[in-house]
């Protein structure tokens, strides 16, 4: 099944979030070959791709896993998590109808 995995970033979180972000696209990378994501991506603090300096606000995925539980497990290791710039998460099922 299908889940989402929605992180809130805590103000400020640009340079913590730059230290650890090789670590998080490799473990999407192993969902991306294994696969089992359907999409990853930040947003943006400012109406912009390249936000520069102001950041992100948070991130999505979109991703396969067995189970609620097992997502939820994935999302609490992630390096965004464990290093602390997320200050919540949210993981839910996700029943993808279009395209």
């Amino acid at each position: 099944m299908l889940y989402t995995i929605i992180g809130t970033d805590k103000n400020n979180s640009l340079e913590a979030r730059m230290e650890v972000r090789h670590e998080h696209l490799k473990r999407l990378n192993v969902l991306k070959d294994e696969g089992r994501l359907v999409l990853a991506g930040p947003f943006p603090a400012i109406d912009s791709n390249n936000p520069g300096t102001a950041g992100f606000t948070g991130s999505l995925i979109v991703a396969e896993f067995p189970d609620l539980e097992t997502a939820q497990t994935w999302a609490d290791l992630d390096p965004y998590a464990l290093a602390g710039i997320y200050t919540h998460v949210t993981v839910t099922p996700f029943k993808k109808v279009l395209p």
